[in-house]
């Protein structure tokens, strides 16, 4: 079953072509993994990590899971993780929202749960902050896609992953409370999906 339409949308208007070299060569190793584990018929597990598990990390996995799908690409399960937990950042599930997925906030706590449905018959994505060994996340042959240049500095050993990944991004955090706050999260998370999109591709069935 296909992804939400808005979401087939805002894929097809995404420029992959557009990446300069140095981004691919920075994505060459996610490529790599990936198509490791297709050739090998085993399962990808995705862990993006970030600081806060707040922002940039979020909108990785939710872009990833949706684009895996939307390509066909099997058995790929994506997650998220921070060095410290706080909570979803309110902006960053807007702007998914505002780009198609079906955002729900099902708990309400100091750091909410949310559903992050990207079609009718696929299992939501549950977003909410949490400590990159959280129990929600996988123990063993993962790859750590390092999102931020802080996690990434502050991490240089991630137990049980099986490739660690930087793959950095600027934090739209710089912009909260100012009249370009929508404008750069939305630019930030098109820029993810399009690298994604990019990365996923790449691989050969």
């Amino acid at each position: 079953m296909a992804v939400y339409l808005p979401i087939q949308e805002t894929i097809s208007n995404l420029k992959p072509d557009q990446i300069s070299g140095e981004r691919k060569n920075i994505l060459a190793p996610l490529v790599s993994f990936i198509q490791e584990k297709v050739n090998g018929n085993q399962e990808i597990r995705l862990n993006f990590i970030c600081t806060h598990n707040s922002r940039r990390s979020h909108l990785s996995q939710v872009w990833a899971q949706a684009i895996a799908h939307h390509l066909n690409i099997k058995n790929v399960f994506c997650y998220s993780g921070g060095t410290e937990s706080t909570a979803l950042f309110p902006m960053a599930a807007e702007t998914l929202k505002n780009l198609g997925f079906d955002v729900r906030k099902i708990a309400e706590t100091d750091n909410p749960i949310y559903s992050i449905k990207y079609g009718e018959n696929q299992h939501p994505v549950i977003g909410f902050s949490k400590k990159l060994d959280s129990d929600f996340n996988p123990k063993s042959g993962f790859a750590a896609i390092m999102t931020c240049s802080q996690a990434d500095g502050d991490c240089p050993f991630i137990a049980g992953a099986e490739k660690r990944i930087p793959v950095n991004y600027d934090d739209p955090k710089a912009f909260d409370n100012t009249p370009q706050q929508a404008e750069k999260y939305q630019e930030r998370s098109l820029q993810i999906a399009t690298e994604l999109l990019y990365v996923f591709s790449q691989i050969k069935a």
